[in-house]
């Protein structure tokens, strides 16, 4: 009786996920016939679980037989949305790709014009090492991830960048204008990732991709530097591949990313 009872406890709770589910999917209130049909329960039995829903505020009743997502919903997802820690979250997906690469895996967020590091595994291959440190900064047209930022303020927004700034000169590879700054942007548009070509640090060389949250926002950029004799532009879509694994675990559904 006890696995009896078990089974039945899941198969209720396996049944509310179904509602929720469904009644996430529009942005209207539903009626109890449409939510019965589309979660192929009993009109009756949805209409049990709904009431309890109803009284735990998971779900509101907008008129008799009519339903919409609860606000108890809203408060347990700002609940939840606070107490998520980009980089405990991130440092486990930065490991096994540090692992696979053998290289520096770095994690970076925006302040005004520039990037922070606020995260970073070494690599301990040959003499020539990756030198950004955790609190280090750099402008962000000389950083991949700073260049998918710029491409997210759109193209008033990079002249604007300009004009605010200019565009620091670090090495001979170095963007000097806002015309190829805004033709490396559609590049990376193109493909979803960007690279620093020694535009940073002589030498050295980076690939990276947006960290996206639950509202669609970049908000932070993975990427991985080394030197540019060792740095594998075929690396791009791994780091993107990584980045967005990163995004879901802070709460990224696709179709969510803001314009």
């Amino acid at each position: 009786m006890p696995e009896t009872n078990g089974k039945t406890s899941i198969q209720v709770i396996e049944r509310m996920m179904d509602l929720l589910d469904t009644l996430a999917r529009f942005p209207d209130p539903v009626n109890l016939k449409r939510l019965a049909n589309m979660t192929g329960l009993h009109p009756s039995t949805a209409h049990r679980i709904l009431n309890v829903l109803v009284e735990y505020r998971m779900v509101d009743r907008v008129e008799p037989g009519t339903y919409r997502l609860g606000i108890r919903l809203l408060e347990l997802g700002n609940l939840a949305k606070t107490r998520i820690d980009l980089r405990q979250e991130a440092l486990p997906y930065m490991q096994r790709l540090h692992d696979e690469l053998e290289e520096t895996v770095n994690l970076s967020v925006r302040q005004d014009d520039e990037m922070v590091y606020v995260e970073r595994l070494t690599s301990d291959r040959s003499a020539m090492r990756v030198a950004h440190l955790i609190g280090a900064r750099a402008p962000l047209h000389v950083t991949a991830v700073g260049k998918l930022f710029l491409l997210g303020d759109g193209e008033e927004g990079v002249r604007e960048y300009v004009a605010r700034n200019g565009l620091a000169v670090y090495t001979r590879n170095t963007i000097r204008d806002a015309e190829s700054l805004c033709r490396e942007l559609e590049k990376v548009r193109r493909v979803g990732y960007a690279f620093d070509n020694e535009e940073a640090e002589k030498g050295v060389s980076c690939v990276g991709a947006g960290i996206y949250d639950d509202e669609g926002r970049l908000t932070a950029g993975l990427s991985v530097s080394a030197p540019s004799n060792r740095l594998d532009r075929s690396w791009g879509p791994r780091v993107k591949e990584v980045a967005e694994a990163i995004s879901r675990a802070i709460g990224f559904r696709a179709g969510a990313r803001a314009a």
